[in-house]
């Protein structure tokens, strides 16, 4: 059972950007056949659409474990996690990020968590993940860790 779950979709913004791949499919195609360069524009668009929600990762906490995308690490071997949000995220994903952590971080969502790793045998020193609600992925995590 889930404690915690929280696919990281894209935002609207995002999918409507995306939408420029119509006029420059249409610019490419339309000269030789407009239908064609029609069918491929809405084709184009329908696989960006397609890739950004099937692409979307989660984040799961369990009684037993943080899964993070497709990375799991038991509960045991993780420290006291630390929410950032604003200024404060952006110096943990860009200068004080660590070249060895492990991330799941997407561009369009500010906030990070930090999870320590206590694992000696895990060469990363901790997870960095996005997520729209820090504080309480924060919370989850340390209600999680304690023993019962």
């Amino acid at each position: 059972m889930d404690l915690y779950r929280e696919r990281l979709w894209a935002t609207p913004w995002l999918f409507v950007s995306t939408i420029l791949v119509v006029p420059a499919v249409m610019l490419v195609f339309a000269p030789i056949n407009f239908a064609v360069g029609v069918v491929l524009a809405i084709v184009f668009y329908a696989a960006i659409v397609i890739a950004l929600l099937a692409s979307a990762p989660v984040i799961r906490v369990t009684a037993a474990e943080l899964i993070a995308g497709n990375a799991k690490i038991p509960l045991e071997f993780i420290g006291e996690p630390r929410a950032f949000t604003g200024e404060e995220a952006t110096m943990e994903r860009g200068q004080r990020l660590d070249a060895r952590a492990w991330l799941l971080i997407r561009g369009w969502i500010k906030p990070v968590v930090k999870v320590p790793v206590l694992d000696v045998d895990d060469p990363a020193p901790y997870w960095l993940l996005s997520t729209r609600n820090p504080d309480q992925l924060v919370r989850v995590l340390d209600e999680a860790r304690r023993p019962l």
